[in-house]
């Protein structure tokens, strides 16, 4: 694979560099505050949809396995097309592709709403559902690609290794935070309005904000950096690479592990009698996880990516083998905490790697086939835990979450002979 020269220059470079550090400004006065607003909000419309989808389904055909399905055709189209839009992204530039695909998801969402309400077969909605899947705007992986080019073309080579290690916290933490906050957003809505409100609210937010991210002045520093240096972009087969491709892996393996644990969480609450709560019980996951997920930015750089995956997917791995033996909402929550310990850390540091190994003016790419590898494993994974659930008991669709966590794990064990043992400076 192609990549940037790594931290390791020459003491000569390496002073030079630092010494320009000093008049090099932080990236939150690159791209200027109002950036991380638009990106924040402009994520919030994707983790509605699967949410949004179920619940408009359920109510205007009164379908649970049909909401199911239709929720889990949304992650298939985001799965078979997410890193086709991220390679058009590459080749064509950020803005035309998310100006193109805030117009035709907003318009996929109020179609999918009218099918819904009419009188088409299943097949048709299903159908509807996946267009809204292949056409959601990649907007979590290609602010990543952003600002990793902004950090790689504008910072000194001496803070660019913490600096992006920062970025990727930032950005997993808004992730979750987004994906916490969302299906409340839609509970709120189809509560206080109608169950089609959360659909028309987020397509109204596609069209504004994804449309504002696209046109920040951002989005043109990625294209001029494309051609900058003359290169000309590495090859398709760079992108099946063994030490992306076990990045990959594993951040299907949490994908997986978001899906399952939620759905399971859900059943064991049901099967009490508060099933209304899982979502709180989760939220002690979620919110420990975004913060330690920002706690890496802070750890130290001989702590190498390949031990921090290791390690907190170990956590992630043991704090899941206690659902074995979880017998209350107590108990649940002991488990939920340890988890959160490992699973946000886990993440950033996987999309960390990723950033490391793309390929050179296959940033994008990398990360929407990282991104989908997220919702892929966690649409996959609801539908798998929901099924055992209802076909065999909670007792069954908890053990699902170990697999996932498993996964992960396995996953850092393989990746650990494939990585060198210091970070390198991403290429983008």
């Amino acid at each position: 694979m192609t990549h940037a020269t790594s931290s390791s220059s020459s003491t000569d470079a390496g002073s030079t560099t630092s010494g320009s550090a000093v008049e090099q400004p932080g990236l939150l006065r690159l791209t200027g505050l109002p950036y991380f607003v638009i990106a924040f909000v402009a994520r919030l419309p994707f983790a509605m949809m699967v949410v949004g989808v179920l619940t408009v389904v359920v109510s205007a055909r009164g379908s649970l396995s049909l909401g199911g399905l239709t929720s889990a055709a949304v992650g298939l189209g985001t799965a078979c097309f997410g890193p086709l839009l991220g390679a058009a992204a590459d080749r064509f530039g950020q803005r035309s592709v998310l100006l193109v695909l805030a117009i035709a998801n907003g318009a996929m969402l109020v179609l999918f709403t009218v099918v819904v309400y009419g009188h088409a077969i299943d097949g048709l909605v299903l159908l509807a559902a996946f267009g809204i899947g292949a056409t959601a705007p990649q907007v979590a992986p290609m602010s990543r690609s952003r600002l990793v080019t902004i950090i790689t073309d504008r910072m000194p080579e001496s803070i660019r290794t913490r600096t992006i290690s920062g970025t990727m916290a930032y950005e997993s933490a808004a992730d979750e935070t987004v994906f916490v906050f969302g299906p409340f957003l839609v509970g709120i809505l189809a509560s206080a309005l109608a169950p089609w409100a959360p659909l028309a609210g987020a397509a109204a937010l596609t069209v504004m904000f994804v449309g504002a991210f696209a046109l920040h002045p951002s989005a043109r520093v990625v294209s001029v950096h494309r051609g900058a240096d003359g290169r000309a972009p590495s090859s398709v087969a760079e992108l099946f690479d063994v030490r992306l491709l076990i990045v990959v892996l594993g951040i299907l393996g949490v994908g997986m592990f978001f899906g399952t644990m939620l759905t399971s969480l859900t059943s064991f609450m049901a099967d009490r009698g508060a099933s209304e709560q899982a979502g709180l019980l989760y939220g002690v996951m979620g919110v420990g996880s975004a913060i330690l997920a920002l706690g890496v930015a802070w750890l130290p750089a001989r702590f190498t990516l390949r031990a921090r995956w290791l390690l907190f997917s170990g956590i992630l791995l043991a704090g899941s083998l206690l659902l074995l033996v979880v017998d209350s909402p107590g108990t649940m929550m002991l488990a939920l905490a340890i988890m959160g310990v490992g699973i946000g850390p886990t993440l950033v540091t996987q999309y960390s790697l990723g950033a490391a190994r793309s390929p050179l003016g296959r940033s994008a790419t990398v990360m929407t086939m990282l991104g989908s590898g997220v919702v892929v494993g966690q649409s996959l994974g609801a539908a798998v835990a929901g099924e055992l659930a209802e076909s065999f008991g909670t007792g069954a669709a908890l053990l699902l979450p170990i697999v996932a966590a498993a996964i992960a794990f396995v996953a850092a064990l393989v990746n650990w002979p494939l990585s060198s043992t210091r970070p390198r400076v991403p290429s983008v």
